[in-house]
């Protein structure tokens, strides 16, 4: 008997897990992902995990129709994705890295989501120089009262 109720005590019925079981991260993806697919027979998702690094790669591909409903605005439903993924091996104890492969028409296989983004960048604006038009036009400014 414990005097001390502020230490809290296991209790005896709960099994925890060990260190080096990790989650089913197939499992999980595909729980995840087929809210946001038409189509969900065409996810495709693949695992490796390296006991010994403590790492998870996990691929995943789907019908490049469906890309937009996947990540979102602003890429915030794969960012949800990506933060739970990243907490399930967490609590495992292993780091997670999730690649995204698109499948276009136009060849574009096996790229990744974060290629997809580089290159998916607008190019920096320049300003356009004027040309001989004329003079420009002059700023109407309102004098300044301190």
């Amino acid at each position: 008997m414990f005097l001390n109720r502020s230490v809290p005590q296991p209790h005896p019925k709960v099994e925890t897990k060990s260190p080096t079981a990790s989650p089913n991260y197939v499992g999980l993806v595909r729980f995840l992902m087929q809210p946001f697919l038409e189509s969900p027979e065409t996810l495709s998702v693949d695992c490796e995990i390296s006991h010994t690094l403590k790492r998870a790669w996990i691929r995943i591909a789907f019908d490049s129709t469906e890309k937009g409903k996947v990540f979102g605005r602003g890429g915030r439903n794969i960012q949800a994705i990506r933060t739970v993924i990243a907490a399930a091996a967490e609590v495992a104890g292993q780091s997670v890295y999730l690649d995204i492969y698109g499948s276009n028409a136009q060849g574009r296989e096996g790229t990744s989501f974060d290629e997809d983004r580089e290159e998916q960048s607008p190019p920096p604006k320049t300003r356009e120089r004027r040309g001989n038009d004329g003079p420009r036009p002059i700023p109407i400014t309102k004098p300044r009262f301190r």
